[in-house]
This record gives C-alpha cells, sequence and structure tokens, in this order.
C-alpha cells in the first residue's frame, strides 16, 4: 500500500515538473529561440543580446535592489535593534537562557517569514519597472538637446528622457519607504510583546531606525511635490486658447506647491520632535504645522479662487496676463514639431498672367503634373496587371526616375502574392506555405499622361517588359505589405506549369535570397512545429535540409518585432534599386513630455498617439527579395534617437552610408507634413497678439466635403540648376473660407549643394491680402459654371459610365497659381478609369483640352487675346478709327 502511495506521488510529482518544464519551454525558451535565430539571419544578433540584457539587467537589478532594502531593515530590525532586555536578566541564568531562547525563536522564525516576504515585495514594487525598462534605458543613454524651456529654465531633454523614470522612481520609492516603515514597526511591536524581559521604552537603536525611515518617507514626499512643479507644463485648461501654463498656474498654484513643501517639512518636523524626544513633547507646533499644511494643499483644489482670478484679473486683460505665457506655448508648439525652420515667402500674386504663363511655356514643366490619382489607379492596375487571381496591388506609390532625358515622376504598385484569393479549394497548407510563396514584380506607369488615350506603362507584365529601360534581376517579392504568412523555400515541389499552359515566372523560380532561417535538423523542424503549432513542418517531406522558413514577412511586422520604440509611417513605398525591389519605411521618435507644446490631433498614424513631440529621426530600408533590413539616422539632432543609438551601437547607421541609388528616393513623410501642417495652420501666428485674435487661422483647403490632402509632385523650383525637386504640395484656406490662403512646399533637396545630402525643409508661399486667390472649391465652381465643360460632362454620363473628378493640382507659378484637375471616366461594369479630359485654370480662366499643353496654350491665348482686347481700365478698348486715305 504504502508502495503504491510512493509511485502515486512520483508520478504526480513527474507530472508537475513535466508541466512547468514543459510551459517554460513554449511560452519562454521557444519564442527566445526563434527570435534568437531570426534577429541572427538579420545580422542583428549584437542588438538581440543587448535588447534582452538590458531588459533583464535592469528588471533583475531593480528586483534585487529592492529585495536587498525590504531584508535589510527586517533583518537588521529583528536581529540587532529590537531586543532591549534589562541588565537584571543577563544577571540571572535562568531567565538569561529563557530570553536567549525566545529571541533565537524569534530571529530564525522571523527569517523564513519576511524573507519570501522581501521577495514577494520587491518584485510586485519591481513590476512598473519591468514595463518601462525602455524608459530607464533612454535616461542613462540620454544627452542634452540644447533646447532650454523657459518657465523652470532645463533643458528639454530633461522632460523626455528623466522625468518619466523619476515619477516612476519617487512612486516605487515612497511606497518601499511606507511599507518598510509600518511593516518594521509592526516587528518592533511583535519584539517587544512576544520576547519576554524587555524594557518598557522601545530601544534607542528602533527609535533611530523608526526616525530615519520616517526621514526617507518625508524626502520622497518632498520629492514629489518638487515633481508636481513639472506638471504645470503640461496643463491643458487654457485650452483651445493656449496650451501650458498660464497666469493661474505660475502665479497661483506654483507658489503654493512651494508653500506644500515648507509646511509638510515643517509637520514633519514637529511630529518627530513630539514623538521621538523626552523633553520638547509640545502638542501645538504640530497642530500649526499641520493645520498649515492641510490649508496649503486643499487650497488649491477649491475652484472658485482660481477661477476668480481668472475672471476678475486675467480675462479683461488676455494678452497682457497671458502674453509670456502664449509665447511659451509658441515657441515650444514650433521647436517640438520641427516647424522653426520653416521659411515662410509673401507671394504677390498678378492678375494678368502672361509673363508667367510665356516662362512655363515649355513641355518640360508639364511632363511632371500628376493627373492619375493614385486612388483611381489602383483599380486599373489590378485589372489590367493583377494577371493571376492570386496575385494583388495593395497600394500606388509616387516617386520619380531619370527616365526619357530627364527625371520624370512616376505611380508604382508591387504585385504581391494574396493565397485568400486562391479557389477554396487550392488553399490548403502545401500551397500556401510551399508553393505561392511570393509576389512577382511591379508595375510603373507615368504621373503625367494625356487623356483620351490608353494607360502608358514604364514597366508592367510578368516578364518585366520596359520600353525605357528599367531592369530588375531579382523581381520576386518574399516581404510586403501584404497579411504573409510563413513560407518555407526552396523544396521539393515541381512548381513548373502549375499556372496552366504557360508557366508562371513568379511560382516557379526557386527562391536563392539570403533571407530565411535554414531548417537543416528535424530537431529545427520540431521546434517550428512547435513555434507555429502546426505539424505538417515536421511531417512534410518536401522540406530539404537547404530549405530555409522565411517569416515575420509583413514589413510592418517585421519592423515592429525590431524596434518596437519607432513609430511606423502608415505609407511604405516601394522602390527600384540597381537589380531588385526595396521598400522604404519613415519612422518617427514621439514624446507626450515635451513641455509646454500642444498634442498633436488624434488623427497621426494609427489614431492611438499621445505625443507632442516629433521627429522623422530614422530611415529604414527593407529588401524585398532577401528581407534584408537596415535603419538610417536622417536627424541626429534628436534626443531621442541620440539615446537610442548610444544604446544600441550596431543598429544604426548613418545616411551618408545609404546607398546612391536609394538615397535619390528618398522623400518628406507624408504623415509628418500633414502632421506638422496641422499644427502650423494656428501656430504660423507667432506673435502673442496676432495668436490670440486667431484672425489669420488656416486649414485644410477643402473641395466636395473633403480636405485635399497634400501630394507629390515633381517640379523644377528654380533652386539648382533646371534640377527637378520631388516635393509634397499642401494649400490651405482661411478657416471657414474657401479662398486660398497659402501653398506649403516640403522638400529634402539639398539646395546649397545641390546633391544628394538629405535636407528636409518646408517654404510657404503665403498670399498677399490684396488680391483673393481661388481654393479649389471656387475653382470647381467656376468648372461647373462652363457651359462647353457642363455640356461635355452631361455627355458623358450615361450609357453605363460616370463622371468623377480628380485630385486637384495647386502650383505655385511664378507670381499666378495653376490648376489642374483630372477628368476620369469609370465604367459601371469593370471599374477600370480611363482619364477623358485634363481641365487646366488660371485666375478666372478655364478650359479643357486632352493634354496640359493643349490646355496650357488655350490658357495663353486666352490671356493673349484679353491683353490685347482690355484697355488699362478693365474695359474693352474702342475700334480702332479706319486708316487715313
Amino acid at each position: 500500500m504504502r508502495n503504491w502511495k510512493l509511485l502515486l506521488v512520483l508520478i504526480g510529482s513527474t507530472l508537475v515538473v513535466a508541466g512547468i518544464l514543459y510551459a517554460a519551454f513554449y511560452f519562454i525558451f521557444l519564442d527566445l529561440i526563434v527570435d534568437f535565430w531570426w534577429f541572427r539571419e538579420l545580422n542583428f544578433e549584437a542588438y538581440f543580446w543587448l535588447r534582452l540584457l538590458y531588459r533583464f539587467f535592469l528588471s533583475g537589478a531593480v528586483t534585487l535592489a529592492f529585495f536587498a532594502i525590504f531584508f535589510f531593515h527586517f533583518w537588521i530590525a529583528s536581529r540587532y535593534l529590537g531586543l532591549n532586555p534589562p541588565d537584571e536578566i543577563f544577571n540571572n541564568i535562568d531567565k538569561s537562557r529563557r530570553f536567549q531562547r525566545f529571541a533565537d525563536v524569534f530571529m530564525s522564525g522571523s527569517v523564513k517569514i519576511y524573507t519570501p516576504i522581501s521577495l514577494v515585495l520587491a518584485i510586485l514594487i519591481a513590476i512598473p519597472f519591468y514595463q518601462q525598462w525602455e524608459t530607464a534605458l533612454l535616461y542613462f543613454f540620454g544627452s542634452a538637446s540644447g533646447v532650454v524651456e523657459p518657465v523652470y529654465g532645463n533643458d528639454v531633454s530633461f522632460y523626455m528622457l528623466s522625468y518619466p523614470i523619476y515619477l516612476l522612481i519617487q512612486k516605487e520609492l515612497l511606497i518601499t519607504a511606507s511599507l518598510i516603515f509600518v511593516m518594521v514597526g509592526v516587528l518592533y511591536w511583535l519584539e517587544h510583546i512576544f520576547v519576554p524581559h524587555q524594557s518598557k521604552e522601545f530601544p534607542l537603536g528602533a527609535k533611530i531606525h523608526l526616525s530615519i525611515l520616517i526621514t526617507f518617507v518625508v524626502l520622497f514626499v518632498v520629492w514629489g511635490f518638487m515633481l508636481e512643479r513639472f506638471s504645470l507644463l503640461y496643463t491643458d485648461s487654457h485650452e483651445p486658447v493656449f496650451y501650458g501654463p498660464g497666469f493661474v498656474e505660475i502665479r497661483y498654484k506654483l507658489p503654493f506647491i512651494w508653500l506644500g513643501i515648507i509646511t509638510f517639512l515643517a509637520t514633519a518636523i514637529t511630529a518627530g520632535l513630539f514623538i521621538f524626544s523626552e523633553k520638547y513633547r509640545i502638542k501645538a507646533p504640530f497642530f500649526i504645522s499641520s493645520a498649515a499644511f492641510l490649508i496649503v494643499v486643499l487650497l488649491p483644489k477649491v475652484e472658485f479662487i482660481p477661477a476668480a482670478i481668472q475672471k476678475y484679473i486675467v480675462n479683461p486683460n488676455p494678452v497682457r496676463t497671458e502674453k509670456p505665457f502664449m509665447q511659451n506655448n509658441i515657441d515650444a508648439t514650433l521647436d517640438a514639431y520641427d516647424l522653426k525652420r520653416i521659411e515662410v515667402v509673401e507671394l504677390p500674386i498678378k492678375l494678368d498672367a502672361t509673363d508667367d504663363i510665356e516662362t512655363w511655356s515649355t513641355q518640360k514643366f508639364f511632363e511632371n503634373i500628376p493627373v492619375w490619382d493614385r486612388e483611381l489607379l489602383i483599380d486599373g492596375y489590378r485589372q489590367l496587371q493583377g494577371i493571376r487571381p492570386y496575385y494583388s496591388f495593395l497600394s500606388v506609390d509616387e516617386d520619380r526616375y531619370f527616365i526619357l532625358d530627364h527625371t520624370r515622376q512616376v505611380n508604382l504598385s508591387a504585385r504581391e502574392i494574396n493565397t485568400s484569393k486562391l479557389p477554396l479549394e487550392a488553399q490548403n497548407w502545401e500551397n500556401i506555405h510551399l508553393r505561392y510563396t511570393h509576389g512577382y514584380g511591379a508595375v510603373v506607369s507615368p504621373a503625367a499622361q494625356d487623356a483620351g488615350k490608353p494607360l502608358v506603362w514604364y514597366l508592367r507584365d510578368l516578364n518585366m517588359f520596359s520600353p525605357v529601360g528599367l531592369s530588375i534581376q531579382y523581381p520576386d517579392i518574399y516581404y510586403g505589405q501584404e497579411d504573409y504568412t510563413y513560407a518555407i523555400t526552396p523544396n521539393r515541389l515541381n512548381v513548373v506549369g502549375i499556372s496552366g499552359s504557360l508557366t508562371d515566372p513568379g511560382v516557379e523560380t526557386e527562391y536563392r535570397g539570403k533571407g530565411g532561417i535554414p531548417i537543416p535538423s528535424l530537431f529545427r523542424k520540431a521546434l517550428f512545429a512547435f513555434y507555429f503549432k502546426d505539424e505538417k513542418i515536421f511531417f512534410s517531406t518536401n522540406i530539404t535540409r537547404q530549405s530555409k522558413i522565411l517569416m515575420r514577412r509583413n514589413i510592418v511586422e517585421r519592423l515592429n518585432r525590431l524596434t518596437p520604440f519607432l513609430h511606423l509611417d502608415k505609407d511604405p513605398y516601394l522602390v527600384i534599386g540597381k537589380d531588385r525591389f526595396f521598400w522604404i519605411q519613415d519612422a518617427y521618435t514621439l514624446s507626450n513630455r515635451y513641455p509646454v507644446s500642444k498634442p498633436a490631433a488624434d488623427d497621426f498614424l494609427d489614431g492611438t498617439q499621445d505625443f507632442n513631440y516629433i521627429r522623422n529621426s530614422v530611415k529604414i530600408v527593407v529588401d524585398a527579395f532577401d528581407g534584408e533590413v537596415s535603419y538610417y539616422i536622417s536627424d541626429p539632432s534628436d534626443a531621442l534617437i541620440r539615446a537610442y543609438n548610444s544604446a544600441y551601437p550596431s543598429l544604426f547607421k548613418n545616411i551618408e552610408e545609404m546607398p546612391t541609388d536609394l538615397r535619390q528616393h528618398l522623400r518628406y513623410p507624408r504623415d509628418l507634413y500633414y502632421a506638422q501642417m496641422k499644427i502650423f495652420a494656428k501656430y504660423h501666428q507667432r506673435a502673442p497678439e496676432l495668436f490670440y485674435e486667431q484672425a489669420e487661422t488656416w486649414q485644410f483647403a477643402n473641395v466636395r466635403e473633403a480636405p485635399v490632402m497634400p501630394y507629390y509632385q515633381t517640379m523644377d523650383f528654380g533652386h539648382c540648376n533646371n534640377k527637378e525637386e520631388f516635393v509634397m504640395i499642401n494649400p490651405m484656406t482661411p478657416i471657414n473660407r474657401t479662398n486660398l490662403s497659402m501653398i506649403g512646399v516640403a522638400s529634402i533637396l539639398d539646395t546649397v549643394g545641390c546633391g544628394l545630402d538629405y535636407t528636409p525643409h518646408v517654404t510657404v508661399y503665403r498670399f498677399l491680402k490684396d488680391v483673393q486667390v481661388n481654393g479649389p472649391a471656387q475653382i470647381e465652381a467656376l468648372i461647373s459654371q462652363n457651359p462647353e465643360i457642363a455640356a461635355q460632362f452631361t455627355l458623358w454620363d450615361q450609357r453605363g459610365s460616370r463622371i468623377a473628378l480628380g485630385r486637384m493640382v495647386i502650383l505655385p507659378m511664378g507670381n499666378t497659381v495653376l490648376y489642374v484637375q483630372p477628368v476620369y471616366m469609370l465604367s459601371t461594369r469593370n471599374h477600370i478609369p480611363e482619364l477623358a479630359r485634363v481641365i487646366v485654370s488660371i485666375g478666372n480662366h478655364t478650359v479643357m483640352d486632352t493634354t496640359l499643353w493643349g490646355a496650357f496654350s488655350r490658357l495663353k491665348n486666352l490671356y493673349y487675346r484679353e491683353t490685347r482686347d482690355v484697355g488699362g481700365t478693365g474695359t474693352a478698348r474702342p475700334p480702332e478709327a479706319p486708316a487715313a486715305e
């Protein structure tokens, strides 16, 4: 019977140990092993170990430190400071032995209790540090930014890198000190009660110990008050007028914080004297200081006092009282969003556009005006170049390439794999993971094109045909924007001819890239089968020793796993390199701790980011064939990226190290420009008086009840000897008005050296108020009022098709503004868009033609005729008198 019980205990223990080992392996070591292989495949092995070291070293060090603090105080209280027998106890052998026996039992027993308690408390206290270990990393590796905030005179990097960790440390140390004080006090009391022959009074050592502990509590509370001062920098009570502290906060609330420190220290000192002093036990000072402290703490929470100050002092004189605080908000916000480098150019507008039309009357100016909207072009790509059911085009990107004698703007899109488009019976494990593993090639078309003609292609079809010389040696796309699952390649499957009578080069070619984790053994097959919860990986006979597993192939998932501290732009874009395709991804460093800076709107990135500081500090390149990832620092002035670069020296490269064929395709990020212009629309009014009036506040131009979003344009703006710039255009109107106030142009061109140096800058062309400049909504009104255009629209908008107006392109053209509006015909059957006409407008003249050149020529003739037929007073000239005979 006893053997059976022993056997059951042994079996149960074995099962428990096996379960623990399995759970540890599956939830900890399996992920760790696979991650290590994956990071090593990407040549980020050193970075992997550094992240692991930082995380566990910081977490372990914090846990060990708190455990040592708890254990030390418990140990010293139970062993040395709490025992205080009278002298006669030691003179009596029996009493001395009895005392020593109880003391030994108490000390040994308490060790068994407070050791696990110390460990549990240390882990609980350290949990926030486990979750915010990267915040601590920024603190250790951060450096000064060189920008000083005006309220307290600290470097702004203090708030972004140090302040968050100080808040955490102060809170945890205060909790720790309070717990130790209470628990050590209880321990002394238990010693006093349960160990016999103790003196009536606490021993001197215990009093000193408790005094030191309460002193630490006091110091940490005072530190909390000191840190509370900085919370005033993030006050939003003055919104929507301005952000940050105002008159009430600096002149009323801040003094009360200092008074709170003084009265709290007075309360702590008088309490200590009353408790621990035998000579000066006077209650009055303690009650007076306590009452003063309560008044100081509670008074700022009484709303009617600051409300009265605001109502009777601030509101009658808002600009005079709040002027320095509004200026602080303006300066901080412009710094935080990198808007101080914006150049504002006053652009006078001439009603007579004849000179500008003459200057622009060259074909080169019109070969890059983007008349194809990527939102509409994607349907054409899918219908005309999808070719196979399992290929898809997710989005259309804009870029520029040197084609046919000069730089031309193009639209392009990657032909990626989407196995969900396969017939249901073909969506099996072998097809999804071993056969249909990658996309193939891309399509490229010019952004500018004549209307009424078939879509022109610069790169098309599965044979990668290009009439302009674009050539790709490795057109396979294993890594992209699609929802990719893992792929195992090369393998034993015979994939030749699976598409029908003609072979599909996108499927039949074996993988020859360097990416992927090798699977040379059954052990690795078993591990990956566990990792992906897919036993077919282990039992498949089509996987060879030369096979590799390609995982995390969606580039956003890939980059988030590699560098979760970087925030990714919503629009990674495709680039044609020397022999393959690459993805370029803009990445940002964000902070919500920049002092006195207005928080951004909630529609940036994925809409959940809470930040008031942003830098496009990193450009990331992902090889679409190999999956190789490279990080390049594009803004070394950013304090956050400098800290990360110091922490991970093997991760980042200088942007000068980026290959030339990729550097020439860098661009100003759309998301960043949108966020900046949304802020600049209000904060371009840099004088507090104008800022308070808000008479010049802008908004994104609206047309058809939708904002005109920033768009890319390739154009020669005369900065570098006829060199075209790839810029982003953003028109804005006065708030609640439709006329144009400005056109913002964001560029990365080095206008000094005219080389490849990445120098992002924004130029705002602001129009003077003497002449109204039409906005896009007003131009569309002119279009609808044109009888020739309206009649043509009515004719087209029938017989199974409908008319759609594309994005309006607005460009500064000398001292005039040029508007280009593409017109599309959409079939109700196949959704393939056709560029039907192009509408061009200058001033109040609007014409429609099949080509930009033709429309511009007609406008030129209209202005010449108007100049000839209209007098200087604006009236028609009288007919000339007949010549005398």
